[in-house]
């Protein structure tokens, strides 16, 4: 079973189909997006003094419209989704990052 299992997935990544993806704006796109949520990922690890308030914001509108057009395109593009899946919950974080540094500021003051 596990030999009919892999030779399935060997076929399809063989197929003309899965060749014409990989060249396609609908794979390259969304990989060249995967910029954005990695980038984000890194900051985490910085100070939040450095968080831009307004391009966090910017950036979580720009997600959460992208996620909307890669599920209403047809044929749907789901790596566009989740790359953008990925930067809203990243952006999310860092803007609570961010409103979490500022209260605390206000408080030592």
């Amino acid at each position: 079973m596990a030999a009919t299992l892999a030779r399935k997935a060997v076929d399809q990544l063989r197929s003309k189909e899965f060749r014409d993806y990989l060249t396609s704006q609908h794979f390259w796109g969304p990989v060249a997006n995967w910029g954005l949520p990695i980038a984000a990922i890194n900051d985490m690890k910085k100070s939040p003094e450095i968080i831009s308030g307004r391009m966090t914001f910017a950036l979580t509108c720009y997600s959460l419209l992208f996620m909307r057009f890669a599920y209403k395109v047809q044929p749907r593009n789901w790596l566009l989704f989740a790359c953008h899946l990925t930067n809203e919950t990243a952006q999310i974080i860092q803007g609570s990052r961010l409103i979490k540094y500022n209260m605390e500021k206000k408080m030592a003051k």
